[in-house]
């Protein structure tokens, strides 16, 4: 018979962790990216995006699994690693000239602040011409520069739309 093994007691955090120096302003400023961000997808206002972001070379890409990255490595490029190139710009290309509606639903929106940085955790779901087109979690880092909060990184996952209903 074997026995379950349990994890011992956790000892207590000490009395700092989970303090972060956090401010409503700030909050509110970080919502309004986050709000602008919405809006620019749907405005197809790329400026405005551009604007949100800390330069236009952040981090921007959904990581591909493990059996993408072997078949790639296999057949095409033995140093792939999964994060695509293109990032932020190829986005914002693509919202520039896909000719249909786009739109980026946020659900389950956390935001953890700590003085200049913090982190915006969500669901999604992308749409085109208002239909699902792919969902999953979101990931910003954030920083504050100059008194304005601007995006560091986005790294999200992906599920086809076809795996919604699933």
């Amino acid at each position: 018979m074997a026995l379950a093994q349990t994890a011992p007691p956790a000892s207590p955090a000490p009395s700092h962790v989970g303090r972060h120096a956090s401010t409503p302003e700030d909050i509110r400023a970080i919502e309004k990216v986050v709000a602008d961000f919405q809006a620019a997808l749907i405005a197809k206002d790329v400026k405005l995006l551009s604007s949100l972001m800390l330069h236009t070379n952040i981090l921007f890409a959904s990581p591909a699994d493990d059996g993408f990255i072997k078949k790639m490595r296999d057949t095409t490029d033995v140093h792939f690693d999964g994060v695509a190139v293109g990032g932020y710009i190829a986005f914002a290309n693509f919202i520039k000239r896909e000719p249909l509606r786009t739109e980026e639903k946020f659900y389950n929106v956390k935001i953890t602040q700590d003085r200049h940085v913090a982190w915006v955790n969500f669901d999604y779901e992308f749409l085109v011409d208002n239909k699902l087109s792919n969902y999953g979690v979101e990931a910003w880092q954030m920083v504050k520069r100059d008194g304005a909060w601007k995006i560091l990184s986005v790294v999200w996952s992906m599920h086809a739309a076809a795996e919604a209903g699933k």
